[in-house]
C-alpha cells in the first residue's frame, strides 16, 4: 500500500512516501476502499505545517475519493464498485453538535486519506454523486459541505436573498455555486480583478476588488439595497467587522475561517443594533453530507478544480502550490 506519513516536526519537507502492508478484508461493519483521489483543505494545511499538532507518522488529508473494494458483514448502504467520498465528522451522524466530534477527523486525530488503500467503518463514508469522477468527488468532503451547511442548514438560503463570498477558495466558490443554484444573487470579493472575471464567470453577479475598494462591507450593503442576507465569512479577524458592515438588519454571517487572523476588534454594538445571527461552521454531519449530494445530483453542479493536479507522491508540492495561494478552485491530487 502506497501512503504519506508526516514526521515531527511537522513541515511541508516532512512528508515523507512510504509503503505500508495491505490493510486486509473488512471487518464487520467495515468497508474497503480503493482510493482514488483527494484534495486540499487549509486544514490539511495548518496540520502539516505544524499549526494543529498530531502525532509522529500520521497519514493526512481530510478528503477521501474512491472505489469500495469489499464490505463486511452487515453493511447494507454500500456494494463493491460503489464510489463513495469520506466524512469529516465520523462520528457525528445526526443532531447538534456533540463535543468530542473532533476525536475522529481524519488527517487529523486520526490517519487520513494520503493512501490508497483504507479499510474504515461504513458509517465514514457516503455515497458520491451519480456520474461525478473520482476527482469531482474529493473536492466534497470539507469544502462543499461547509458552504452547504453554512447557506441551506443554518442560513435556509431563499431564492431572491442576497449572498456575499470572500475570495476564490473552495468553500467560496461552492457558496456561491450553492447560492445560484437556490436562485439567490451572489457577490464576490478577491484581490485579484483576473480572478474576479471567473467569479464572475461562474455565476457571480457583482464583483468587488477590496485591495482597491477600502470599505468593501459599505459597498457590497450599498449595492444589495440594505444590506446582504447571507455572508460565507471565511477571512476570520481581519475581514468580519467588514461582513458585519455588509450585512443587513436581520442577517445572517456564517464564520468558518481564519485566514485573515484569529483575533481582532469586533463591533459588537453593531451586531446587536443589526440583530445579526452569527454561526460559528465547522464542516456538517453524514445526513447533511447525503442532502447534498442529492441536492448536487437535483442541480447538476459540478466542482471548480484548479488545474494543476498532483499525484501522491508530490503532496508537498501540492501544498506548496495552496501556499503562495497560486490556485482556483480546489487542488486535487490523483492517487
Amino acid at each position: 500500500m502506497k501512503a504519506v506519513r508526516l514526521r515531527q516536526p511537522a513541515a511541508l519537507s516532512q512528508l515523507i512516501n512510504v509503503d505500508l502492508p495491505d490493510p486486509g478484508p473488512p471487518g464487520p461493519g467495515e468497508i474497503k476502499i480503493r482510493l482514488r483521489a483527494s484534495s486540499l483543505n487549509y486544514h490539511d494545511y495548518v496540520v502539516v505545517t505544524g499549526g494543529i499538532r498530531v502525532e509522529d507518522g500520521r497519514i493526512p488529508l481530510s478528503d477521501g475519493a474512491g472505489d469500495v473494494l469489499a464490505v463486511g458483514e452487515g453493511v447494507t448502504a454500500f456494494t463493491p464498485g460503489d464510489l463513495v467520498i469520506s466524512t469529516f465528522f465520523s462520528d457525528w451522524q445526526d443532531g447538534r453538535p456533540l463535543e468530542g466530534i473532533a476525536g475522529t477527523v481524519p488527517g487529523d486525530s486520526a490517519d487520513g486519506y494520503a493512501r490508497d488503500l483504507v479499510v474504515a467503518p461504513a458509517r465514514c463514508f457516503t455515497r458520491a454523486p451519480a456520474g461525478y469522477t473520482h476527482a469531482e468527488a474529493a473536492t466534497l468532503p470539507c469544502a462543499a459541505l461547509t458552504a452547504w451547511r453554512a447557506l441551506v442548514v443554518e442560513g435556509r438560503i431563499k431564492a431572491g436573498e442576497t449572498v456575499l463570498v470572500q475570495g476564490s477558495g473552495g468553500v467560496s466558490i461552492f457558496a456561491l455555486q450553492f447560492a445560484k443554484a437556490m436562485g439567490a444573487t451572489v457577490i464576490a470579493t478577491s484581490s485579484s480583478d483576473a480572478r474576479l472575471d471567473r467569479l464572475r464567470g461562474l455565476g457571480a453577479d457583482h464583483v468587488i476588488n477590496y485591495k482597491s475598494v477600502e470599505k468593501w462591507g459599505t459597498a457590497a450593503r450599498l449595492w444589495s439595497g440594505g444590506g446582504v442576507d447571507h455572508v460565507v465569512e471565511v477571512g476570520g479577524a481581519g475581514t468580519l467587522a467588514q461582513s458585519i458592515a455588509a450585512a443587513r438588519h436581520g442577517g445572517h454571517i456564517s464564520v468558518i475561517g481564519v485566514l485573515s487572523g484569529h483575533q481582532a476588534p469586533i463591533p459588537t454594538t453593531l451586531i446587536m443594533a443589526k440583530q445579526l445571527r452569527l454561526t460559528g461552521i465547522t464542516v456538517g454531519t453524514h445526513r447533511q453530507q447525503r442532502e447534498m449530494v442529492r441536492a448536487i445530483e437535483a442541480t447538476g453542479l459540478r466542482p471548480v478544480i484548479d488545474a494543476q493536479r498532483f499525484p501522491l507522491d508530490r503532496l508537498a508540492d501540492a501544498f506548496r502550490l495552496q501556499e503562495k495561494g497560486g490556485h482556483f478552485g480546489k487542488i486535487v491530487i490523483d492517487i
